[in-house]
């Protein structure tokens, strides 16, 4: 309807100039108009004069209405003018908005559609025109200054020569003439003679220098290489020695179970040697007699031995206890975002360090008599909390040391009684009931459904243990001789020292994992697979110098461009495997002969090895010949040889 639509009015008032913009409603009179102009500037009505292109307007509102606006509908046409109203404040007024038309089209700016609706968004562009720069009064688009000229001119300069010479009515003087006598004339052949002989005399010298370079760069790699050899031989000397002290330091100072199997070892190498010295040199009786004393002397030897071994273990389960107290007070640690480690206290820990504060205190000698009482009564009343058989008997050793102190007995005689207390206070300590934090150190589980398919019986001392208390090889097969009485059989009969085998092993790891992070085969054998590859796969012995010091041979890849396995190695001293380690082909470098019985050797630990299930999923492809031996073989025996004399007598026989 007329009653809608509405037109936006711009006011222009002189002579000031200032414009004002107001919505009306299109059937007003240009007199109700000066009414509201006048409300808005305060003024009487009668004062303003509206003029249009010079001519007062009085009459009818479409002739004020000529002027260049644009009605705006219900129908949402678009308009240059609308009015924008305020719905937060009443109090606020009528905003008109001129909408000014662009003088050049919009760009598409793409944009992007609902995916669920399918209503497509487009990107506006702002509706501000750009604002121009002013002008300057300088011309900087200028057809002149984008046009090259070019110009070509040639130029010479006029040279001026004469020449005086004696002749008729002209003397010039000769005083300061000089005479010039021709050489000899240089054919073209002999100019590039000299040229010739120039150019050969300077190659002379610049292959003299380069042969200089290349003679100064072998003997800098000379000296380094014998650098080189040098620092290496001092490096193996220094291992020798290393391990020349370190066994020595076993020999006297044991602490774990291999250093006292390298002790019985030497006690059964020195029993050996007496027994042959004894037997080659006396006869009858006296050999008999002189057998007597060894057999005295290595009674003593092994109990001498034995009374070391249980002072070690006694200082080692003291240790052991200690390690386990400290464990379990120690508090969780988590790691934070930024890398710093947090340590978080619980009630549980705070209950073990507690514990074990109290244990060490008990277990202290030297205190005084009042001291050794208030520990005994801090144990008293700590364990009196818990009712059950274990509180009971040590609240009773604690009121029976306690009253043979106030009679007056010396510590020496209580020394049996305290230790009982200590060991009743570690047994309360391990208990998870009176502290919780030791369920997760314990090695015996709790709950007894968990032994239920991880106890075996032990066909030597009859015992029902678990089974990390047996040995287990590479093939999976379980021992039925648990690690106590297999060190027990050690001592009583072979005597035998696997350190060696150990020390190949972790080299051996070394060296591959430096080599291949992601090897595998040396970290499935055995200490006892090694022992089997070296005595019965390699007789003891390098493979290049026949050297039988276990303490100096390595093993080290047969190919080197393929990963370490039983059937890809070689057993060499550490002197030999830099110059192996070089190699680039071993059938070009090597006898046929050794390459034969190497692989002969390959042959032998490949069907050993095929045989654990472990190991044979690393089984490599090879000719079918060595596959159809490997059908029809047997299980082989592992000869384990004891000493490496006894591997030279039988090697010269």
């Amino acid at each position: 309807s007329v009653s809608l639509c509405v037109v936006a009015v711009k006011v222009v008032l002189v002579p000031e100039g200032h414009v004002m913009t107001v919505a009306f409603a299109i059937e007003l009179s240009i007199h109700e108009l000066k009414r509201h102009l006048a409300s808005e500037l305060r003024v009487p009505a009668d004062v303003l004069q509206i003029s249009l292109d010079g001519l007062f307007l009085s009459l009818l509102p479409q002739v004020f209405l000529q002027s260049r606006t644009l009605k705006m509908t219900t129908s949402g046409h678009r308009c240059l003018y609308f009015t924008v109203l305020p719905f937060v404040s009443q109090t606020l007024p009528e905003v008109v908005v001129e909408i000014e038309r662009p003088r050049h089209q919009k760009a598409f700016l793409g944009g992007y559609r609902h995916r669920l609706t399918g209503v497509e968004y487009h990107h506006a562009a702002v509706q501000t025109l750009p604002k121009r720069r002013p002008d300057r009064g300088v011309a900087v688009f200028s057809h002149d200054t984008q046009t090259v000229e070019l110009k070509s001119q040639a130029q010479q300069c006029p040279v001026n020569a004469s020449t005086q010479m004696t002749g008729i009515g002209c003397y010039v003087s000769c005083m300061n003439d000089r005479l010039v006598t021709p050489g000899k004339y240089t054919t073209a052949d002999e100019y590039h003679d000299r040229r010739l002989r120039a150019v050969i005399r300077l190659q002379t010298f610049a292959r003299r220098w380069l042969a200089q370079q290349v003679v100064d760069h072998l003997r800098k790699e000379r000296v380094r290489r014998l650098a080189w050899l040098e620092m290496q031989e001092r490096r193996r000397n220094e291992e020798k020695e290393e391990q020349l002290r370190d066994r020595r330091n076993r020999w006297l100072n044991p602490k774990r179970q291999e250093d006292f199997n390298l002790l019985y070892q030497a006690l059964e190498k020195w029993r050996n040697e007496e027994e042959q010295r004894i037997s080659s040199s006396l006869r009858g009786a006296e050999r008999k007699a002189a057998l007597c004393a060894l057999l005295d002397q290595e009674m003593d030897l092994i109990a001498a031995i034995g009374r070391h071994h249980i002072a070690v273990h006694s200082n080692n389960y003291d240790k052991a206890v200690r390690n386990f107290l400290d464990k379990s007070a120690s508090p969780h640690q988590r790691r934070a975002a930024d890398g710093r480690l947090i340590e978080i206290d619980t009630q549980n820990t705070i209950r073990a360090r507690e514990l074990r504060d109290l244990y060490n205190s008990i277990s202290l000698t030297t205190v005084s008599q009042e001291q050794r009482l208030h520990f005994l009564m801090t144990l008293k009343h700590t364990v009196k909390e818990q009712e059950c058989e274990l509180t009971r008997d040590i609240m009773d050793l604690v009121d029976r040391e306690v009253d043979l102190m106030t009679r007056g007995v010396k510590s020496a005689k209580l020394e049996g009684l305290r230790k009982r207390i200590c060991t009743l206070l570690l047994q309360y300590i391990k208990t998870p009931a009176f502290n919780p934090e030791v369920a997760k150190l314990l090695k015996v589980p709790q709950n007894p459904s968990q032994l239920k398919n991880d106890m075996i019986l032990c066909q030597y001392c009859h015992r029902y243990l678990r089974l990390t208390d047996f040995i287990m090889s590479a093939s999976g097969s379980l021992n039925r001789q648990c690690h106590q009485c297999a060190r027990l059989n050690n001592i009583a009969r072979s005597r035998d020292d696997f350190t060696f085998y150990k020390s190949i092993l972790m080299r051996l790891r070394d060296d591959e994992q430096r080599l291949n992070a992601e090897a595998k085969i040396p970290f499935l054998l055995k200490v006892q697979d090694m022992q089997y590859l070296v005595e019965a796969a390699w007789a003891s012995r390098s493979a290049l110098s026949a050297s039988i010091d276990l303490y100096n041979l390595v093993f080290v890849r047969w190919d080197r461009q393929k990963d370490w396995s039983p059937w890809n190695c070689i057993l060499l001293s550490k002197e030999e495997t830099s110059a192996h380690l070089e190699v680039e082909d071993i059938h070009t470098t090597y006898d046929t002969t050794l390459i034969h019985e190497i692989e002969r050797k390959h042959a032998q630990a490949r069907r050993h090895f095929s045989q654990v299930p472990i190991m044979s999923e690393h089984l490599d492809t090879h000719p079918a010949a060595v596959l159809g031996n490997q059908l029809f073989s047997k299980p082989i025996t592992m000869a384990i040889v004891k000493h490496a004399k006894d591997i030279t007598q039988t090697s010269d026989h």
